[in-house]
């Protein structure tokens, strides 16, 4: 498929336009919902990004509207979010503002090549637990973010939340300050409660409104506000971009795709699993979400994600287009361009409480423990997760939950691959005959896959064989064999042939074929150039060396052919 193709693809489409105009009522109220929580929010994160809330009001503004128009789901709503600001602090901390632009703009440019290649589609394949720990451990991180604010205390900085939040700790117990405090704990507590109480009910934006009037009747100035916001979007502009800092910086945009990446793409995952008959298209995600990416720096935004807060709460309040996404986008453009003044009055502490509370809401305690409870493997992918979001860079912590996931899987299918020895079935022999085979003749059943985390377990069972004369391996149960698990098997049986004793297999699936001919164990397997379909034509081959070798006599002209009869394979 040409490029040209790919991109027709991700285009939007006639559809598109068809589900827009469907329930036009029902998504604008929806999109007023979803903007009145979501401008606490952008402020917020915007603020904690270390770009200013102008930024992220670019962001929300920009970002979503982009996101809805070219992404690929109906109900997802994107904008700034608690993890991507995890990331952009130590950026910020090295690089500057106009690094931060820079990696937005690289991030963006990633993840529509990503959906050209069509990767969209290998978000399926990252473990529950995973996803589970990384969520915890933003949770934590967003939280710890916001104790200097919440403290009130100002110049403690740093790219480590445990340090920064330990240090304006340290600052608050030598100079309290408990306005701050208190305004904080009020939001959070009202949001917390209230939402309990009254779902529907916007209490982010009521507890914020509240706590800026309280601040600016009773002259408090142990609250700080946000400061002079700019009252509109500015001009697009590419006066942040320096070629010659695409290096250093590659490292920190490849970190910032790959967050945004799993972060919409779990989003709309979620936002799928709320609705009956949605579904959403990852590459189109990806695509819509790269797009976005590279408009926002142009504004002064930070970069973006799908939000899975704002897109739950869109999917609640009845949207089933992305006309709600549009209609959110829009109502906070109006907020900049007309109500700058007044947002610019909103205390720190009051955004802290906002923070706190979602940090609080995005710890699912019932899905936390139930993935620990299931098995110690899927706990402990969870706990090093979370820890290693806490202490290193969100993607390290996906990939060592990535990778500590492969590792424990690998182990459990690894502990699956059996070889079992089972008795050779009488069929119509006598006690006797039966007897004198079984001195002879032993037969393993291989169970499971023959890979390389199982092989040379197995390949220790198989060279302990007992001293018989033939060895016949029953290989109808073996599920896969890679390379290593050929040679290991090759191995075995030549050690075998070392011995003197003859090796036969049956029940060879076509599948396993290539490998073990590949390394040459499909040769050892066949005695006397026959393969054996299964096992009772391999115990007449066995029998048959025995008489050839004059371990055992021939059977008599009324029982030729009998032998082996019976067995499965």
């Amino acid at each position: 498929m040409s490029v040209t193709h790919r991109l027709r693809v991700l285009l939007p489409d006639r559809s598109d336009l068809a589900d827009v105009c469907r329930s036009p009522r029902r998504d604008l109220l929806a999109g007023l919902t979803v903007a009145i929580v979501a401008l606490p929010l952008a402020l917020g994160f915007g603020v904690s990004s270390g770009l200013g809330a102008a930024a992220g009001l670019a962001t929300a503004v920009v970002a979503g509207a982009l996101a809805a128009v070219f992404g690929g789901s109906n109900l997802q709503v994107s904008g700034p979010t608690g993890a991507m600001t995890v990331v952009l602090v130590p950026i910020v901390a090295e690089h500057g503002a106009g690094g931060v632009l820079t990696v937005g703009l690289m991030a963006g440019v990633m993840l529509v090549a990503l959906a050209v290649m069509g990767a969209g589609r290998y978000m399926r394949y990252v473990p529950a637990p995973v996803v589970e720990g990384f969520t915890l451990g933003i949770a934590c991180v967003i939280g710890l973010q916001q104790i200097p604010n919440a403290l009130g205390v100002r110049g403690v900085e740093g790219d480590r939340v445990l340090v920064v939040a330990w240090r304006a700790s340290v600052e608050f117990a030598r100079e309290p300050n408990w306005t701050a405090i208190g305004l904080a704990g009020a939001v959070a507590a009202a949001m917390l409660l209230g939402g309990r109480w009254r779902p529907t009910v916007p209490f982010s934006l009521l507890a914020v409104a509240a706590a800026t009037v309280v601040v600016q009747v009773a002259g408090l100035r142990d609250a700080r506000p946000i400061g002079e916001l700019p009252a509109g979007l500015p001009a697009p502009s590419l006066a942040f971009l320096d070629p010659g800092r695409f290096g250093t910086l590659l490292a920190p945009a490849v970190a910032v795709a790959a967050l945004a990446a799993l972060e919409s793409l779990l989003s709309a995952s979620v936002a799928d699993g709320m609705t009956v008959g949605q579904r959403h298209d990852p590459d189109r995600e990806l695509f819509g979400q790269g797009l976005a990416n590279i408009a926002a720096p142009l504004f002064g935004g930070v970069p973006a994600t799908g939000a899975i807060a704002r897109t739950a709460v869109n999917v609640r309040t009845g949207a089933t287009s992305r006309l709600a996404a549009l209609t959110h986008a829009a109502i906070l453009a109006a907020v900049v361009f007309a109500a700058a003044p007044l947002v610019a009055k909103v205390p720190l502490a009051a955004l802290a409480g906002v923070l706190l509370a979602t940090a609080i809401r995005m710890i699912e305690v019932g899905s936390l423990l139930a993935l620990a409870r299931a098995t110690r493997s899927d706990a402990l992918t969870l706990v090093l997760t979370a820890a290693a979001t806490l202490a290193l860079d969100l993607v390290y912590a996906v990939i060592i939950g990535l990778l500590v996931a492969g590792a424990l899987a690998l182990r459990a299918v690894a502990q699956q691959a059996r070889l079992d020895e089972v008795p050779l079935d009488p069929g119509d022999h006598t006690e006797e005959e039966h007897a004198l085979l079984a001195e002879h003749i032993v037969a393993y059943r291989l169970d499971g896959p023959l890979f390389f985390a199982a092989a040379h377990r197995f390949l220790l069972e198989l060279s302990e064989v007992a001293d018989v004369r033939v060895v016949i391996l029953r290989m109808s149960r073996v599920t896969t064999v890679d390379a290593t698990g050929a040679l290991v098997l090759k191995d075995a049986v030549a050690k075998l042939h070392r011995r003197g004793i003859v090796v036969m297999a049956s029940g060879i699936r076509p599948a396993q074929l290539p490998a073990l001919d590949a390394v040459g164990a499909l040769g050892l397997l066949r005695a006397e150039g026959r393969e054996y379909a299964d096992t009772p034509e391999a115990i007449r081959a066995a029998r048959g060396h025995l008489e050839t070798v004059g371990l055992i006599p021939a059977p008599t002209a009324g029982t030729r052919g009998t032998a082996g009869r019976g067995a499965d394979s």
